[in-house]
């Protein structure tokens, strides 16, 4: 699928595959019925690198670059994530807001001369009990299961929505209602949210 097309859907489902090595996303078009449609991203995401930086390819062959994003420094707090496309060039950035995220986690999504949103846990509730769940010793072991959803605004427009499924695996729903914003940054950041939250 080419950029073009690409920009011509509102809602992708977001499945992380678990490996040895790597944290692996498969992007796919949500279809209206609820099924998974074509394959959009790829995304893996080297686990303990000092540096974060992740790559989503068009499709599982990693032929093609869709998009990158990379931390601007080591330490990730409060640190930009420049997101690049396949050429290299900055197409927006995110970044988490940490004394906000003390409570429940935030983000500004940034795409340069269209749009900031702010991005954050929709139920406050949830977001402390993820809080306190991290402290557990079993957690290692045992995923946080329960749902938990983002919601990108502009005031108080909602613009852009990341739902986590219930389940053992990662599974989320991006909904996109800003018909400029790039998809290739707004799936940069539904990677991120579970590829950073995670950690």
């Amino acid at each position: 699928m080419d950029n073009a097309q690409l920009q011509a859907h509102d809602r992708f489902s977001v499945l992380q595959k678990m490996t040895v090595m790597a944290n692996q996303y498969v992007v796919t078009v949500a279809c209206p019925d609820g099924s998974e449609g074509e394959v959009v991203a790829f995304a893996q995401q080297k686990r303990m690198a000092l540096k974060e930086q992740v790559t989503l390819y068009t499709d599982e062959s990693k032929d093609r670059v869709l998009c990158t994003f990379e931390a601007g420094q080591v330490l990730d707090i409060g640190a930009v994530y420049t997101v690049r496309d396949e050429e290299g060039i900055p197409i927006g950035s995110f970044r988490e807001k940490p004394v906000a995220s003390l409570l429940r986690s935030t983000w500004i999504l940034e795409q340069p001369g269209t749009m900031e949103l702010a991005g954050r846990e929709r139920n406050l509730s949830v977001a402390l009990l993820r809080r306190v769940w991290e402290f557990l010793p079993f957690t290692d072991f045992v995923p946080f299961v329960w749902p938990y959803h983002f919601d990108f605004a502009v005031g108080d427009k909602r613009l852009m929505a990341f739902d986590k499924k219930f389940g053992l695996r990662d599974r989320y729903v991006l909904d996109i209602a800003a018909p400029d914003l790039d998809r290739r940054l707004a799936l940069a950041q539904a990677v991120a949210l579970d590829a950073l939250e995670s950690r």
